[in-house]
């Protein structure tokens, strides 16, 4: 199968992972719902198709927190990336080094801070969550700084870990010990060329930002536990004081789909954030981040860098998330099931049919640069419902 688009990456993807890994990439929580919504409610929208107004140069670079972006992309941070291709995370900055654009490391990665930033030739970006041990974070955080992190991108909507069945009927959650092991070995082994790569070649499998903390209890096995004992539920807004005292680089929060709470954050200093319901994987049934995104680029917007994710399956997709207000967006499972399929060269082409399509969706809609993608490149119907 060659793939035409980035959702085609996803039966690639398929074919070539372990069952437990796909799941996970592709699962969301309880009865993906919000899952359902994100692509579903994005594809919705429908923008104004416009003629004869001289498309012939199209200039899709912008800037972000001071840094200058080739396309209005990042990539986003996604927990154990590492195991869908050898290495995973340094692949995956690299090929967002080729294309011009951020990549954001997750805390939970595979591959920690140093081994990502000796990989990369440009900066990238930092992903944390709120853990109970302030010290760890402050050196997560410092570590980050040496490793030539721009901005951090601090994810708020996990106090508690989600409820995804698919992760449990997959054996990636809720097996542990030998039976687990070899449950999850045994969909390895069904899918040999994944098995040599990384099952083999991709050693170490750890989650390498914790791994410190963990000690010998660093593998994937233990990845659902550390989050459950480690992320803290008591967090509140105060305590965007800490994170600020100890990162003076862009802050950005992530997982806000409430006006309110990102007024809160505008007040409280944060440089952007990013509407995101956590890709449809934490509490089902909320608003997609394509109904969210609107009302809260209109209250936060001059204040802040609103960023989106949730959905976003294309170029097409990218221009309907600036349209509703957002500045960039962020790609999550479109990079991943295209690590999984093809490792560097796989995101790279997406990243390349994202452009084109880009491209292709300003031409039809009369507009040249990025800053011209407004509310006004949409039909009459988005801004009457």
């Amino acid at each position: 199968m060659k793939a035409a688009s980035a959702i085609d990456y996803r039966e690639l993807a398929r074919r070539r992972l372990p069952h437990f890994l796909f799941e996970y990439i592709d699962g969301g929580s309880y009865a993906e719902v919000t899952l359902e919504r994100n692509v579903a409610d994005l594809k919705d929208v429908a923008l104004r198709q416009r003629v004869l107004r001289d498309v012939s140069q199209i200039d899709l670079s912008t800037q972000l927190f001071g840094q200058d972006l080739a396309l209005p992309v990042a990539l986003a941070p996604i927990g154990l990336a590492g195991m869908n291709a050898r290495r995973g995370e340094c692949q995956a900055v690299r090929a967002a080094n080729k294309a011009g654009i951020p990549f954001t490391l997750s805390t939970v990665s595979a591959c920690d801070l140093e081994e990502v930033a000796a990989a990369s030739s440009a900066p990238f970006w930092f992903q944390l969550y709120m853990i109970r041990d302030r010290g760890f974070m402050r050196e997560l955080m410092a570590r980050a700084v040496a490793a030539g992190c721009t901005a951090l991108v601090f994810t708020v909507d996990m106090p508690v870990p989600g409820s995804r069945y698919r992760d449990y009927h997959s054996g990636l959650a809720g097996a542990p010990g030998v039976a687990g092991a070899i449950r999850r070995s045994w969909q390895g082994a069904m899918r040999p060329h994944w098995a040599w790569d990384v099952g083999i070649n991709g050693r170490p499998h750890s989650l390498g930002n914790v791994a410190p903390v963990l000690g010998d209890k660093s593998g994937i096995e233990d990845f659902f536990a550390w989050m459950r004992d480690n992320f803290d539920p008591s967090v509140t807004w105060d305590d965007l004081d800490f994170i600020r005292s100890e990162w003076n680089g862009p802050l950005i929060i992530k997982g806000v789909l409430d006006p309110d709470d990102a007024m809160r954050a505008a007040e409280l200093g944060a440089d952007g954030l990013v509407v995101s319901n956590h890709g449809g994987r934490q509490l089902d049934g909320v608003l997609s981040t394509a109904q969210a995104l609107p009302r809260i680029a209109e209250v936060a917007g001059d204040r802040m860098t609103v960023l989106a994710d949730g959905g976003i399956r294309s170029g097409l997709d990218v221009v309907r998330m600036l349209a509703l207000g957002a500045k960039g967006v962020l790609l999550g499972r479109a990079w991943a099931y295209a690590l999984g399929a093809r490792g560097e060269a796989g995101i790279s082409h997406v990243l390349q049919l994202i452009e084109a399509e880009m491209k292709v969706a300003m031409s039809l809609t009369g507009v040249t640069s990025i800053d011209k993608i407004t509310r006004d490149i949409l039909a009459d119907e988005n801004l009457t419902s």
